[in-house]
């Protein structure tokens, strides 16, 4: 294990719950169709967490840090280049003893950040939920499933819920459509959700209502991967915040340090890009001194990512990649200015 990887799961001690790890995690996207010589892009460079039962870890940063790949990977959508992926201790991409999909789809599930184009809409509701109870929960026959499907649906706050059950997808808002995704998911009796920007689309007013529901269902023992944009809701709705950039986790650990006392230049400009009533824009300011283009990383890049924007970079930073502080007890940063 890396250094890296050692210092995020020194964090905490190891106790009796489901687990879902990811250990120095790599992921090359090839650019071209060349047979020889072909160059790539570096989507996720060395990134660590574990996720244990109960608890959620929320990952923030801009469209194209990785996020979104960090979650598909532990799904299987996509390859691993290197690392390691782990379900309770077990590796997910062992190609000498793998893990069933069907079994791997029981313990981990998706919600995705369109609640529009994530259901079918030529199949009822009911279809929607049937489908994975009937592969997942064998033991479940004839009307048991119909039960336990209304079940679902009254969980996630769907009622009535037979007359929900019958709709098409069209005949519901967005936020209840988000909330069907919900019930899929966690009817197949998953252990832990990867939410994928589950409140990005629906109106402000109902936001709040989903994060509820989803802070119960994590009280209940679920585990959640939460990636969002929005630091403030990963501060409310998540123990732990990992914050990502081009690939990279810059800055981690407990969501009250992380974005109370930010100490990544990366993450200083997240947090001051959140809009407050009454804050003026001031001059000078860290979004001022962060313009430009984000860097396209490859496996030739060396330094650190955010050296071209950073208002703080010296010439080492363009050559060297900082070494993991520790700045707390579970908050950690990679940044040569910290110190």
């Amino acid at each position: 294990m890396n250094t890296l990887s050692q210092t995020v799961y020194e964090h905490s001690p190891v106790i009796d719950k489901d687990t879902l790890s990811v250990d120095d995690l790599v992921i090359d996207f090839a650019l071209d169709n060349a047979l020889f010589n072909r160059k790539y892009m570096r989507a996720v460079n060395g990134v660590s967490f574990t996720i244990k039962s109960g608890e959620a870890l929320a990952v923030v940063g801009e469209s194209g840090s990785g996020k979104s790949t960090c979650a598909r990977a532990l799904t299987r959508l996509y390859e691993p280049t290197s690392g390691n992926l782990s379900l309770n201790g077990k590796n997910i991409n062992d190609k000498q003893n793998p893990i069933k999909q069907a079994d791997l789809a029981k313990e981990i599930q998706m919600i995705f950040q369109d609640p529009f184009g994530s259901l079918n809409p030529v199949h009822t509701i009911r279809h929607h939920l049937y489908r994975p109870i009937k592969l997942h929960m064998p033991h479940l026959k004839g009307e048991a499933i119909e039960n336990y499907m209304i079940q679902m649906l009254e969980k996630v706050g769907l009622t009535p819920a037979k007359q929900t059950a019958d709709k098409y997808p069209h005949e519901l808002s967005g936020g209840q459509r988000q909330r069907v995704a919900i019930a899929r998911a966690v009817a197949t009796g998953a252990k832990f959700i990867l939410a994928d920007e589950p409140i990005s689309m629906l109106d402000v007013s109902i936001r709040l209502g989903i994060l509820n529901l989803m802070s119960d269902m994590k009280d209940e023992g679920i585990g959640f991967l939460y990636i969002t944009h929005d630091i403030a809701t990963a501060r409310y709705f998540a123990e732990r915040t990992a914050v990502m950039y081009v690939g990279h986790m810059v800055e981690w650990g407990e969501s009250d340090s992380v974005t109370q006392n930010p100490q990544h230049p990366y993450t200083q400009l997240l947090i001051s890009a959140v809009p407050e009533v009454g804050k003026k824009r001031v001059e000078g300011s860290i979004k001022d001194k962060t313009q430009g283009q984000i860097p396209l990383w490859t496996p030739e890049s060396i330094g650190c990512p955010f050296a071209s924007r950073c208002p703080k970079a010296t010439e080492k930073c363009s050559l060297e990649m900082p070494p993991v502080q520790q700045l707390g007890e579970d908050h950690f940063a990679r940044c040569f200015a910290i110190g």
